[in-house]
């Protein structure tokens, strides 16, 4: 045990600690609290592009003495979609019917899981307190589509207002059968709306046969949860693939064991305004997520979208967007806080306020203050070896030995060959 204490301390000791001298940047805290009370500040790009990898080298003090903190993304609180029981499935005056047994409490979107393709139809939603239906409320009307022949896209959610019926009953006009229909899913709606940042955007929209293509090039470290569309009026409807590809911004060593190779996902972006067969059908998905699990040198990234033998979409503009990231804290009343970065040194802190953190509702929102260069910013000594530091002068120091080694053999062989006389 002594041993293990001995080598935690020396591991201790050769790790380095945050210093203010040794940190590039500073950014104050602004508009905190009165008050002592949980206080966050949304961390912004700029941060990203300046410090380490996920942060590690972020530090907040307040005057000389550091500041535990935690950086979270921001992600509304939503319950977990759920699938219903359905009841009485059959037919009855040539349409599709079934009941659904609901969840407690209210819900708002539901998915309908229908096999086959090329179809439109519209359900007719009512809800009551009852299974068999007695004094049902008429919810509405919603058209469902799979227009997968004319490539626009499917859409088989249901977005009714915020209802809380125990049971609902579903009437299908059109060409879907009884068995045909695998289940109701209610979508927990999330209680806001999730908050993103603009890593970058781009109107330089190049066309290269039959695709249109755009490329950004971001600051390191940065992360990018989403990329948005911007469609112009032209065309009204389209459903178009979008190949994502994300690489370093330049080519690895050749020495390197494994050269980082590029990032491709794939998705779907569609908008759908339109009368079919009698019903309107109004459907957009606009945004498509970035692939998972990026390198934190992955800075070059090109969009494209396939276009096929359509006209290109008439695009405003493309955005790549991450999620919120907020640091939050516990703010003393006199306030004082400055935000720190710029040292390479350093590795992500661990603190307890971290790992038992949890954010309240009535948290105050501050904001980091313009960027500047430390005053007191001077490098950190380097502590590594000589040889380190210095490779030629291991090479040097070896042929000075090899010389000194030869000529000591030298002069030995002719003190030698004089005694022989």
């Amino acid at each position: 045990m002594k041993s293990l204490a001995a080598l935690l301390l020396i591991a201790a000791a050769a790790t380095p600690s945050p210093q203010i001298r040794y940190f590039h940047y500073l950014r104050p805290v602004e508009n905190t609290p009165a008050t002592a009370r949980q206080t966050c500040l949304v961390v912004d790009t700029a941060i990203f592009s300046r410090s380490e990898p996920q942060l590690a080298d972020l530090r907040l003090f307040r005057g000389v003495a550091e500041v535990p903190y935690v950086v979270q993304t921001v992600e509304p609180v939503t319950d977990s979609n759920r699938t219903v029981p359905l009841l009485n499935m059959g037919k009855r005056s040539g349409h599709t019917v079934f009941d659904a047994a609901m969840p407690a409490g209210s819900y708002r979107d539901l998915e309908l899981t229908i096999s086959g393709q090329n179809f439109i139809a519209t359900v007719a939603v009512s809800g009551s307190q009852s299974q068999n239906g007695t004094a049902a409320t008429r919810i509405g009307s919603f058209t469902i589509f799979d227009l997968t022949g004319q490539k626009l896209g499917r859409s088989t959610v249901l977005h009714l207002p915020k209802s809380d019926f125990r049971y609902l009953h579903f009437r299908i006009d059109g060409p879907i059968q009884p068995d045909a229909i695998g289940g109701v899913t209610v979508l927990r709606a999330a209680a806001s709306a999730p908050r993103y940042i603009a890593v970058a955007e781009s109107q330089q929209i190049v066309q290269k046969g039959r695709e249109s293509v755009v490329e950004f090039t971001i600051p390191p470290n940065t992360p990018v949860d989403r990329v948005t569309f911007a469609p112009g009026a032209e065309p009204a409807n389209f459903s178009r693939a979008v190949h994502i590809r994300v690489a370093p911004a330049s080519p690895s060593r050749e020495d390197a064991d494994e050269p980082p190779q590029p990032i491709d996902t794939f998705a779907n972006i569609l908008r759908v305004h339109r009368i079919e067969s009698g019903r309107a059908i109004d459907d957009e998905r606009l945004s498509v997520d970035a692939p998972a699990a990026l390198p934190q040198d992955a800075t070059k990234w090109t969009v494209t979208i396939e276009n096929g033998d359509d006209a290109p979409i008439a695009l405003g503009s493309v955005r790549l967007e991450m999620a919120e990231r907020d640091l939050c804290f516990a703010a003393a009343a006199e306030g004082g806080y400055t935000l720190y970065y710029g040292d390479a040194a350093l590795a992500a802190p661990r603190y307890d306020y971290a790992i038992l953190f949890a954010r309240q509702p009535d948290a105050a929102q501050a904001t980091a203050g313009p960027e500047a260069t430390n005053p007191a910013y001077q490098p950190r000594p380097d502590t590594r070896p000589l040889t380190e530091r210095y490779p030629a002068l291991l090479w040097i120091a070896l042929a000075a030995a090899i010389t000194l080694l030869g000529f000591i053999a030298l002069r030995s062989a002719k003190q030698q060959g004089e005694a022989a006389k």
